[in-house]
């Protein structure tokens, strides 16, 4: 069977991307002729490894070229490129012969559906409903957000399937005939268990306005003057760096805060950390709560929407913070800091429940999906 993946590009360190690798590796690995189509990858290379059997094209559309314009230009230039990305994808797809063609909810899922390939379409959304809600933006683009927020509702209705990471995501939806939940992956495939004993909290993403990472840092400022022994890692790279840089120096947090580029192989990260910290102001199913799950790591998260509701259970295996409330992020951290045992409980809780997001049980739900629709056996 040929699946055809759709993205933006691979180059970049996100979750996404991190996803897309591990499943089109796994597809490959079962037989699965995998080949992924990009639009803006200008020749770098993919952050994350991908099977030598799996085909890449870039369709040199280049739509992030267009990101320092004003509201206007960018518009107009964005349905210039938007059309050239049909027509070249059209092209591509005609000649691919796929069976099922996939939008990971990139710049083709206004149009994807109306190729006429001869292959199944599935649309993919990594984030929630309320995305481009979520973005903090206001003035024209806010109502252009507010716009394209009513616009996906129709074009998702489109797709054979549409497959969303969450069950809350999936009550924001509607009842749309075609809907489906299949979460993430976790990681951890050798079974190996954080310790919790070291005196280190991470946080991982993007450093940018939706992971919230300035509002981790003027938390463990507070933290630090209760628990000076503890210290805070971040790893992430991305456009506020120097803006989360000066508020570390500002609230003089070097001795226990600091920042680090991302690294491939996460493993040695978590199972050298006793606690993982999420303060994101909007998610999908957040990667790094099903990776830290997964080797045992109590957590304490925002209640975003969507994803740390399907995965933290208040109490077993972390806590789970309502209404953006900092002081209580606070106090569930400091319970945390302070109570080896409760570490070790819920660490043992998290392992026993990361089994549900295993590779081998989410994968099954992808091939059985593949099945259905290019086997009629819905």
């Amino acid at each position: 069977m040929r699946i055809v993946f759709c993205i933006l590009g691979t180059f970049n360190s996100g979750g996404m991307e991190r996803v897309l690798s591990n499943k089109a590796n796994f597809l490959s690995s079962h037989g699965y002729d995998i080949k992924i189509i990009t639009t803006d990858q200008q020749n770098r290379p993919s952050y994350f490894d991908f099977n030598p059997s799996i085909e890449h094209f870039d369709l040199q559309i280049n739509y992030t070229s267009n990101n320092s314009n004003n509201p206007l230009l960018k518009t107009i230039t964005y349905l210039k490129k938007n059309h050239q990305h049909k027509k070249k994808l059209n092209h591509l797809l005609l000649k691919l012969k796929a069976d099922i063609v996939i939008s990971m909810f990139d710049n083709d899922y206004n149009f994807l559906y109306s190729i006429n390939d001869g292959s199944k379409k599935i649309l993919e959304i990594h984030f929630s409903r309320f995305k481009k809600l979520q973005y903090g933006r206001t003035g024209i683009w806010k109502l252009i957000n507010q716009y394209r927020n009513k616009k996906e509702l129709a074009f998702v209705k489109k797709y054979d399937r549409f497959v969303v990471l969450t069950n809350e995501d999936k009550s924001y939806w509607g009842s749309l005939k075609n809907i489906m939940v299949i979460p993430n992956a976790s990681e951890n495939v050798s079974g190996e268990q954080a310790s919790l004993l070291n005196k280190q909290a991470i946080a991982i993403g993007r450093l940018d306005y939706q992971k919230g990472f300035d509002r981790l840092i003027s938390i463990w400022a507070k933290i630090n003057k209760l628990y000076p022994d503890w210290n805070l890692k971040i790893y992430g790279h991305g456009p506020l760096q120097d803006e989360f840089d000066s508020l570390i120096y500002k609230l003089n947090l070097q001795n226990t805060v600091s920042i680090h580029t991302p690294v491939k192989n996460i493993k040695e990260i978590y199972l050298n950390s006793s606690i993982l910290l999420l303060t994101s102001r909007y998610e999908g199913l957040p990667m790094v709560l099903l990776e830290a799950q997964s080797y045992g790591l109590p957590m304490v998260s925002f209640a975003c929407q969507c994803g740390p509701r399907d995965i933290i259970k208040p109490g077993i295996n972390g806590y789970l913070i309502e209404g953006e409330n900092e002081n209580e992020f606070i106090s569930a951290v400091t319970q945390l800091l302070e109570n080896e045992s409760l570490r070790q409980q819920m660490g043992h809780n998290s392992m026993i429940m990361s089994e549900k997001f295993k590779e081998k049980e989410v994968m099954e739900k992808w091939t059985k999906l593949f099945d259905e629709l290019v086997l009629n056996k819905v």
